[in-house]
């Protein structure tokens, strides 16, 4: 009774494949309805919650960052020197530049060992930028 035996295989499989996949759409549907407290979640939540007419909601509006995104991004603290701030800002931003291409290297027939990919990232070194002048923009409103 070998094909008796394999279609049960086939029915119990086919039932814990079912179960599973119902398991996998109710954690997805609690993951959807959950909304993380604290972290970086609440800063790009910050960013949608910044309705008011407040000078500082509308910093955050035009920089699409809010001042704690900022400052997480640049790893500096909240009242550190801009000194601090823009050396920081140079280190982050020339860590994420693209590297020089490497000169081939003389008598080697190809030319020498191929470049490899990029290790650099356009999109950070614009998180980069864009702190730097989320938090320029608040010391400028300070200074005012």
């Amino acid at each position: 009774s070998s094909p008796r035996v394999i279609v049960q295989i086939l029915i119990t499989g086919a039932q814990i494949f079912g179960k599973a996949l119902y398991e996998a759409g109710k954690q997805a549907v609690k993951n959807a309805k959950h909304s993380p407290h604290g972290g970086i979640a609440s800063d790009i939540t910050g960013v949608r919650n910044a309705t008011s007419t407040s000078v500082t909601d509308k910093l955050t509006r035009d920089h699409r960052m809010t001042l704690d995104e900022a400052h997480l991004i640049l790893n500096v603290k909240r009242g550190e020197a801009m000194e601090q701030i823009l050396k920081s800002y140079k280190h982050l931003f020339k860590a994420n530049s693209p590297r020089p291409a490497p000169d081939p290297v003389a008598g080697s027939p190809r030319g020498g060992k191929q470049p490899t990919a990029p290790e650099y990232s356009h999109y950070l070194q614009s998180k980069v930028v864009r702190a730097r002048e989320r938090i320029e923009a608040e010391v400028e409103l300070t200074q005012q």
